[in-house]
């Protein structure tokens, strides 16, 4: 149903719009040697109406469309009438600020690559974006997430392995190919070919395995829409960086998520270690979005963005995994405790606020 914004109170409206106000003016960068192209839906449209009214402040020409305008959903492909409408426009920042879909991954990536390999935008990806993250984890101030977010990527892309354990019986252990990158995920995109997930925070690579136990309190893709904070957690059983056991009181939960995973080709295959460095954000929301940027580790399964990372694999879907409370170590060196980074580790002050 759609995200109906005119039920929020004007206090709202406005933490809703200085959230815009963020993402266009920090994030972004954008001023007006901007051309700006916001692909929204009619679920997410009123926000997709906030970012570019203050996009068209910040002095940028803008185009505003819907995804239904282009084709039926799910969208499985990039729609020619997209491709042509974009290169018609040649933006030179792009926002996508929609609805999540089953089976729609693929064509976000695809979206993605076209948009910053052949126009070379910066782009936004805000899928499953809503009013609360709006007002949440866009009002970060992400001036300090880069700060953390540099510190974390310069100590972890030496690392060869990383332990991650929580109160709740995640314990598993990463490796890493040094000839994988590790991305600076910062929040800060101003020159052409950059992008992020807005809300931002994090740095992510493709581990080379992992093995262990993880415990799971958001499941990504279309199951945080659909399942939200899960009230008792999904434990996943990892062997040689394949989700080989997934156990949960939820049955029905369970028994779909083995499903997706193994109705895609790598889809069982862990493709993305990250670590969320969003100082703003104390607690899980259910919307992945956001939820992936708060301090701690994750991974996916499926696709390891390997335009990003190097990694020389792919796959269709990409099942992100949220354990809490998290305690890193990296090479035995612990950099988190209880969810709690360590700033004298990180070789930083402990930022304000």
């Amino acid at each position: 149903m759609p995200t109906d914004i005119t039920h929020l109170s004007l206090a709202q409206m406005e933490a809703m719009r200085a959230g815009a106000r963020v993402a266009v003016r920090t994030c972004m960068g954008i001023t007006p040697a901007d051309r700006v192209f916001i692909l929204t839906d009619r679920v997410t449209h009123g926000i997709g109406r906030v970012l570019g009214e203050e996009a068209s402040d910040a002095g940028g020409q803008v185009l505003l469309h819907e995804l239904e305008q282009y084709s039926e959903r799910p969208v499985t492909a990039l729609p020619e009438p997209l491709r042509a409408e974009l290169l018609n426009f040649r933006p030179t920042v792009t926002f996508y600020a929609a609805s999540t879909q089953p089976g729609e991954v693929a064509f976000r990536g695809g979206l993605r690559v076209f948009l910053l390999n052949d126009l070379h935008v910066r782009h936004a990806h805000m899928p499953g974006i809503t009013a609360q993250l709006m007002q949440e984890g866009m009002r970060t101030d992400y001036r300090a997430v880069a700060s953390v977010t540099r510190a974390v990527y310069d100590i972890a892309r030496l690392a060869e392995t990383i332990r991650v354990t929580t109160p709740d019986g995640t314990d598993l252990t990463a490796t890493f190919d040094p000839a994988l990158r590790w991305v600076p995920s910062t929040g800060i995109y101003h020159r052409a070919g950059m992008w992020g997930n807005l809300p931002e925070g994090e740095t992510f690579t493709c581990p080379r395995t992992v093995d262990g136990i993880l415990a799971a309190h958001v499941i990504g893709d279309y199951f945080s829409a659909r399942y939200g904070v899960l009230r008792r957690p999904v434990v996943i059983e990892i062997r040689d960086g394949r989700a080989t056991a997934v156990r949960c009181p939820d049955a029905t939960l369970a028994d779909e998520l083995v499903a997706y995973l193994d109705g895609a080709e790598n889809g069982r295959r862990v493709g993305e270690f990250a670590i969320g460095t969003n100082l703003g954000l104390k607690r899980l929301t259910g919307n992945m979005l956001q939820d992936e940027k708060l301090p701690g580790a994750h991974l996916a399964f499926g696709n390891p963005y390997p335009a990003d990372t190097g990694a020389t694999w792919s796959s269709p879907i990409h099942v992100d995994v949220i354990p809490v409370r998290c305690t890193i170590e990296m090479d035995g060196e612990p950099i988190m405790r209880d969810g709690r980074f360590d700033f004298e580790m990180l070789g930083m002050a402990t930022p304000r606020g």
